[in-house]
Order: C-alpha cells, then sequence, then structure tokens
C-alpha cells in the first residue's frame, strides 16, 4: 500500500509516501480502505519528533483521522460488511491506503457526504464535542467562548454550540477567519493581537458582565490571565493545545473568585473504552446534525497524497481555515 512516511525527524521535506506492506486485521478489527484522511497539528508535531504516538504505532507513519470502506473483517466483527463507506480516528497510521480499526470505533459516513468532506469530522468533530459537552459541561443555551476560531475543532465545537442553541464568542489574530466563521454561526469575533491578545473586556461586555460559562482553548500561556477574566462564575476552562506555550503565570485569586475549573484534554493518548465512549457520544448527539445539514464539514483544500509536503507546508502557515485533507 502507499502511506506517507517521515524519512526522519524535521520540516516538511522529511514528509513522503512509500510503499509498505499491507496490513491484514486480526480477531475483532476491521480493515478499511482509506480514500482521505485528514492532516492536524499533532501531524506537524510528530514529524518533528515532539508527539509520539501511543506505543503499538509507528512513529514515522501519521495520521489521527481517515474516512473510506470497509475492506475486510476479521473474526469475532460483526455489525460491519465490505463496502461500509465509514470514517474514525486512529492513534496512529491512518495517513494510508489501508488502517486497522476497532469496530467500535467506525462511525457510519452519513449519506450525501464524500469520503473527503467525512475526513475531515472525526477528530475535530469529537474532539470538539468532548470538550465542549463532556469536559465543559455545555448545556443548551449557554453562551461560550471558543479560541482559534479558523481551526478544524473550532469550526465544529462553534457549530455544534449553536445547534444547542448556544451562543459563540470567537477569536482570531485574522479577520478573514472571523468572516468566515460567521457564515458557521459565529455570533460574536473577537480580533486578538499576537504579542498582546486581549479579549476578556469585549467577552465581559457582550454577556453584560457575566463573562461565559465554557472556554476552549487552543493556544495555551498566553491566553491564560485573560481566560480566566473571562469565567463566569463555576465556569470552566477547556484547554486542549498550547500553540502558543505550555507554561503559563495567571492570578490564582481570579479562579477563586470566580470558583472556576481550569481543565486540560487529550484525546490521542487515552485509553480506548474511553475514546469508544466519546466516539459513540458524538454517533448519538452530532451526527444527526450532521445528517440533517446543521453541522457541516468545513474543508479548507483536499490535496492527492502524493502532495503530502505542500499540505505540511500550508498548515504551518497558519493561513487555512478548517482541515486540510490528503486523498488516497
Amino acid at each position: 500500500m502507499k502511506a506517507v512516511v517521515f524519512g526522519g525527524k524535521g520540516g516538511p521535506e522529511v514528509a513522503e509516501v512509500r510503499d509498505l506492506p499491507d496490513p491484514v486485521p486480526q480477531r475483532g478489527e476491521v480493515l478499511v480502505r482509506v480514500r482521505a484522511a485528514a492532516l492536524n497539528r499533532a501531524d506537524l508535531l510528530q514529524r518533528r519528533g515532539l508527539y509520539p504516538p501511543p506505543p503499538g504505532y509507528r512513529e514515522d507513519v501519521p495520521g489521527l483521522e481517515f474516512a473510506g470502506e470497509v475492506s475486510g473483517v476479521g473474526l469475532g466483527v460483526s455489525g460491519w460488511k465490505p463496502g461500509d463507506r465509514v470514517m474514525a480516528i486512529a492513534a496512529g497510521e491512518a495517513q494510508a491506503e489501508f488502517a486497522i480499526a476497532d469496530p467500535y470505533m467506525l462511525l457510519r459516513i452519513p449519506d450525501g457526504l464524500s469520503f473527503t468532506e467525512a475526513a475531515t469530522l472525526p477528530e475535530a468533530g469529537i474532539t470538539a464535542h468532548d470538550a465542549l459537552v463532556t469536559q465543559g459541561g455545555m448545556r443548551s443555551g449557554w453562551t461560550v467562548l471558543v479560541h482559534a476560531a479558523g481551526s478544524g475543532v473550532a469550526t465544529a465545537a462553534l457549530q455544534i454550540a449553536k445547534a444547542m442553541g448556544g451562543t459563540v464568542i470567537g477569536t482570531s489574530r485574522t479577520a478573514d477567519k472571523l468572516e468566515k466563521a460567521r457564515a458557521l454561526g459565529l455570533d460574536h469575533g473577537i480580533l486578538v493581537g499576537k504579542d498582546d491578545p486581549k479579549f476578556a473586556d469585549e467577552v465581559k461586555r457582550i454577556t453584560a458582565k457575566r463573562g461565559v460559562p465554557v472556554i476552549l482553548d487552543f493556544v495555551g500561556a498566553p491566553y491564560a490571565a485573560e481566560n480566566l477574566a473571562s469565567l463566569s462564575q463555576l465556569g470552566r476552562l477547556v484547554v486542549i493545545g498550547t500553540m502558543g506555550g505550555p507554561k503559563a503565570s495567571f492570578d490564582l485569586g481570579a479562579l477563586m473568585r470566580a470558583r472556576g475549573e481550569v481543565r486540560g484534554t487529550v484525546l490521542r493518548p487515552r485509553p480506548l473504552f474511553e475514546k469508544i465512549q466519546a466516539t459513540q457520544a458524538f454517533a448519538r448527539d452530532v451526527l444527526p446534525l450532521v445528517a440533517a445539514g446543521k453541522v457541516k464539514p468545513v474543508l479548507d483544500r483536499a490535496v492527492p497524497a502524493s502532495r503530502v509536503r505542500e499540505a505540511h507546508e500550508q498548515m504551518e502557515k497558519n493561513e487555512s481555515f478548517g482541515k486540510i485533507v490528503l486523498e488516497f
């Protein structure tokens, strides 16, 4: 099979497509013919040697999500048959023509979605729903603050929040991304500076000084103090990423006065049963919204897997809105 392989640790130039042996499904496993696999920032970190996959997965073959067709099933698998259109998150090795999956991790692709569109959904959608609802405790009608409004997870989160009747405040360093996010339902966009990001005063103005009960943060250290100042009473700050740095300094008194909570979350290293729970929660709450057109795939661009270096270069520019997908 063809697969994306890192020929070392470094920049986009180490990413290439090579021939690897086809995987064979064992008992309780499903073999999927991958048609499309989205790129994630975790792939960029893995390429640089900064985010190794869980034990049992190759460090040189990236990929956290895929969409394709069931090609074969191992002994003991029920509910899936060859030809079924499926998508899923993976712990690694998803950017290849074939991938092995646990049957309980597979999601059926809604009718009308192409493989390329479906590939934008699993990692972003499951992460967003888990962070927003399971970790953040979002309830219908709440106001939420979502940072990095143009990212894959953020575009999924704002659509899920809107489908729940919520009001969404989003931030970005790019006005164009805020404008595109408004087309997805963003209610209030805040343009933030790179060197001295400020948004708490505007959040308080929008919310009549109450603050927000849920914040989804992908930036980390530079936003920490402003995040705490933006929390409502009993609010939750859910940290999903640390693109701006992991080591923050902030006033614990602000957290105490809000009686707030800071919660960190990751998806990839979790035990399988927890990822199955997150997947099934997404299937229950969000897939019907996708089928109804209330939550839509957000595709920045799709390129053949042979152009993987170009895809990495584009993501590193931080100019994409939504997901970049490799097609196999």
